[in-house]
């Protein structure tokens, strides 16, 4: 993706659905969505356990959160091979945009939200690329 593709979804998006998201301050999951968020973004923590992260409730899964809450980007702190049921969750969310951080890459899933509409963004750390672009 172009660095103008990138520039535009991170100046649009509000919401960012942090998946695998650690309550550890040393983890780069917390580091990059403490950073979202003191950029103004709003950070959805989603992780199997815990009740609040960043001061955000947590939810189990990206299905869990609920309709009225709209999610911009699904950003993705898990291994490749869990990919594709986060994509799956992401286009039934209607999310705008799949971001999958440095070193988790899955062309497939990749593929399947471009098709359903989204953006996919693979193998970037989407911290590095907003105080790249927009910083």
């Amino acid at each position: 993706m172009k660095d103008e593709e990138i520039r535009d979804i991170l100046r649009d998006v509000k919401t960012v659905a942090v998946i695998g998201i650690s309550p550890k301050k040393d983890r780069p999951s917390y580091i990059v969505a403490s950073y979202l968020k003191a950029m103004g973004y709003r950070i959805i923590p989603v992780r199997p356990d815990g009740e609040e992260i960043l001061g955000e409730k947590v939810y189990p899964h990206l299905s869990d959160v609920p309709r009225e809450i709209d999610v911009d980007v699904v950003d993705i702190f898990r291994r490749s091979e869990e990919v594709p049921p986060i994509v799956e969750e992401a286009i039934q969310r209607a999310a705008k945009v799949v971001w999958m951080q440095e070193g988790v890459i899955h062309n497939e899933a990749g593929e399947k939200a471009e098709k359903a509409g989204l953006k996919v963004v693979m193998d970037a750390c989407i911290k590095k690329e907003h105080q790249r672009l927009l910083k």
